[in-house]
């Protein structure tokens, strides 16, 4: 019996996970600086004192110098924890000294109290990791589904659209055009090292 063939969307995943994860560490650190560099400089990040990140993996960008100079600026950083009842993201807040966890899908989060945690509606900026972007705004994420259903009542929101959706990319994950589901929430812009789009 044969294997069914990978849709396209899984194919383009598979190839740009492929080719994030094979830049060096000296290309992954000057693409984290010059993104860290771009975005320091936007007013979505000087005027906002909530800012959700996230820690890299599998070859993501890493905005760890983005956290370190929202630090030094006395802004609150949060990173995003898997609700344990529900499959969507909370966000706790993360310190130097964050004492950390790992979550069902070995991912570190702060181990904080619920009580700490911030929902998306809360933030003044989210900075989202993905897989490929368009110049359009749309994102293709690793397939969970885990931001756009933490972001769904967005769709509903005609005015006051916090937090301000930001992507972060390496330039080499911008394709021509993305296909769109229904329920996918479109960012408000996607940074690379190489240019806000």
């Amino acid at each position: 019996m044969s294997t069914p063939e990978p849709d396209l969307s899984s194919k383009l995943r598979q190839s740009l996970r492929a080719q994030r994860r094979a830049l060096s560490l000296h290309e992954q650190r000057q693409h984290s600086e010059a993104l860290c560099q771009r975005l320091v400089r936007t007013r979505h990040y000087r005027n906002s004192r909530h800012i959700a990140c996230y820690l890299a993996n599998d070859g993501e960008i890493d905005p760890m110098p983005l956290i370190e100079h929202a630090w030094l600026m006395n802004k609150t950083v949060y990173l995003p924890v898997l609700s344990p009842l529900q499959n969507k993201l909370y966000f706790a807040p993360y310190y130097e000294n964050s004492s950390m966890r790992l979550n069902r899908f070995n991912i570190p989060e702060p181990d904080c109290a619920p009580s700490q945690w911030k929902t998306a509606r809360q933030l003044d900026l989210l900075l989202l990791p993905l897989v490929a972007f368009d110049a359009q705004g749309n994102r293709m994420g690793m397939g969970g589904g885990f931001y756009d259903r933490s972001l769904a009542y967005l769709r509903h929101r005609q005015y006051w659209h916090k937090p301000y959706l930001l992507g972060l990319a390496h330039e080499l994950q911008k394709v021509e055009k993305l296909e769109v589901q229904s329920w996918d929430i479109p960012l408000n812009g996607i940074v690379t090292e190489r240019q806000c789009y």
